[in-house]
């Protein structure tokens, strides 16, 4: 793609931050926003290996049900709860604001695109998988 080619995009890394203490965080998710193409989605993948190799403690299937619940909200799915029949830009900045629990947004990042999907995609297998 040239610079500056493609829609503007904002995205942000969901991770799993088991002891706050101890600063240790494992990817687990992406958000991303392109207002332009009209394109709000989260993709989530929690391996429990990696997880418990990190945190014996945690319930992997726990953090996976909240985990699908922020893929609802990113939707604009009734199953993410009130905060799904926002409009996309609302439910990204409520997606990627700062979390005290378990589930954390890393800071929002910015590039530009050509086709949203394939990005979301692509950060996924970088980033999360």
């Amino acid at each position: 793609m040239p610079a500056g080619s493609g829609e503007p995009f904002a995205y942000a890394l969901l991770r799993v931050v088991p002891d706050v203490e101890r600063g240790e965080r494992l990817n687990v998710g992406v958000v991303l926003f392109c207002r332009r193409a009209r394109f709000l989605e989260a993709r989530t993948h929690v391996d429990p290996a990696r997880l418990h190799a990190l945190a014996p403690s945690v319930d992997a299937e726990a953090v996976a049900a909240h985990l699908r619940t922020l893929e609802h909200i990113a939707a604009g799915d009734p199953a993410g709860g009130p905060v799904a029949a926002q409009e996309p830009s609302e439910r990204f900045h409520w997606l990627v604001a700062p979390a005290s629990t378990i589930v954390q947004p890393s800071p929002v990042h910015t590039g530009l695109t050509e086709d949203a999907p394939a990005t979301l995609a692509r950060l996924m297998a970088r980033l999360v998988e």
